[in-house]
């Protein structure tokens, strides 16, 4: 068994064996797969498709191409996960919230892909926070905070740590099966109890349409519940951003005004919808909706913030950084409303171009090697079926340099449509699925 007739045979449109996927991913894991193999073997995926069996068996040779985490815990072991999106930073409102509901979350995330932000370059936008822990104070900072934000150890599902680069700088993101196996992966190492999925759909996602995040969702569900694990996954709207902020800094602002400050909107909405499924499918809650009450009061009545600040000092970060984040966030040196050229309503934005502004800004990576920087990005982005009239900010752009913010200001008009009616308003929460 080797690389080269494993790639032959997807090229031919052969569905691989169980024994070649966990051949290829000891081979992402040790290296004996070579870049070029991985970048082919991601894009022969991304054109031929797997079948049900072959996607799990994926999955789960990525699982074990390294350590499974157990718990001992006095509670159930539980975690979110988004399919990526404009504005997302639900997870860092999410998992404290769990926890001061009695749960546990072991959180790995990821970096930024394509035009979406990535949780962990959010949580490095804090001082001195570092989610590369070990796993001991892995697990020391889960069991004294209730919750972690940390990447994947060298030890947790390391095929995937080297196919989630490759598929960033080769175009082979949007994948249905390379996105199942990566999210997976790493989720079921982290030996989780019950998993929720924030499946997004819309301009700002990558699934555009209804059909494709269903198509998604339900093989997410499907593979995850085959493993074991107590699944379900909602499909919520990504049409527009869901913060009103894009990048790294802004969005933990908007962040903490919802713990810190009590602020109310869709990050709330999302996080208590996802919340709720999880506190009843791990037995903290007798159903849903009281699952989602909990959710909301912790977030109301400050024991989420707490649990937020005691995560984020166990991690190197600012002792007080709850009660004095806007000191400790860093601010960009260029600040410039971009203005309306017409009067209307907001009736589409293209999530996508705002998201790859970011990019351009310096607040993501076109290539893997990048630094981000997390003080840019886009503030008081407008809403869908806002009314603005001529002169209006469309957004407020956060740069580096003064041609930057240029750019980032005309690719927002270029992303923003006025029209003369407002749109139909949409629900966030399009479906559950399992």
């Amino acid at each position: 068994m080797d690389a080269r007739s494993i790639l032959a045979g997807l090229r031919m449109g052969q569905a691989p064996s169980p024994e070649q996927l966990r051949w290829m991913a000891q081979g992402l894991a040790d290296g004996s797969v070579s870049d070029a193999q991985a970048g082919a073997f991601a894009m022969a995926i991304c054109l031929r498709g797997l079948d049900d069996g072959a996607r799990a068996a994926l999955t789960l040779a990525m699982r074990d191409s390294g350590n499974v985490m157990a718990w001992d815990l006095p509670g159930p072991v539980l975690d979110k996960h988004s399919t990526g999106g404009v504005g997302d930073c639900v997870s860092l409102i999410l998992a404290p919230a769990l926890a001061a509901c009695g749960a546990f979350v072991p959180m790995i995330s990821g970096r930024g892909l394509g035009h979406t932000g990535g949780t962990l370059d959010k949580m490095e936008a804090i001082p001195g926070v570092s989610v590369a822990l070990p796993e001991t104070q892995f697990r020391q900072v889960v069991a004294s905070a209730g919750c972690a934000i940390v990447s994947a150890t060298a030890d947790i599902a390391p095929a995937d740590r080297r196919l989630y680069a490759v598929r960033d700088v080769s175009a082979t993101v949007e994948s249905l099966d390379l996105i199942t196996a990566s999210i997976l992966s790493k989720k079921l190492a982290a030996g989780l109890e019950a998993l929720v999925l924030d499946v997004k759909v819309g301009s700002g996602a990558f699934m555009k349409d209804i059909d494709a995040a269903r198509a998604l969702a339900k093989a997410l569900v499907a593979t995850a519940t085959a493993t074991g694990c107590k699944t379900t996954a909602v499909i919520s709207d990504m049409n527009q951003p869901l913060a009103p902020s894009l990048g790294n800094a802004l969005e933990v602002a908007e962040v903490m005004r919802v713990l810190a400050e009590a602020e109310r909107g869709p990050l709330v909405e999302i996080a208590v919808a996802l919340g709720g499924v999880l506190l009843e499918a791990g037995g903290l809650a007798e159903d849903v909706q009281a699952g989602a009450e909990a959710i909301d009061q912790s977030l109301r009545d400050g024991r989420a913030a707490e649990r937020f600040g005691r995560m984020v000092s166990a991690m190197g970060g600012p002792v007080q950084f709850v009660e004095n984040w806007k000191r400790f966030l860093p601010e960009a040196s260029v600040i410039r409303e971009v203005a309306a050229r017409d009067s209307g309503y907001v009736t589409a934005i293209d999530g996508e171009a705002l998201g790859l502004a970011v990019v351009a800004l310096g607040g993501g990576r076109v290539v893997e090697s990048d630094v981000v920087d997390p003080a840019v990005g886009l503030a008081r982005v407008v809403r869908l079926g806002t009314q603005v009239t001529k002169g209006q900010p469309l957004a407020v752009v956060h740069a580096a340099r003064p041609d930057a913010a240029d750019r980032a200001a005309a690719a927002v008009r270029s992303a923003i449509t006025l029209g003369a009616q407002a749109p139909a308003p949409r629900d966030l929460i399009r479906e559950r699925v399992g």
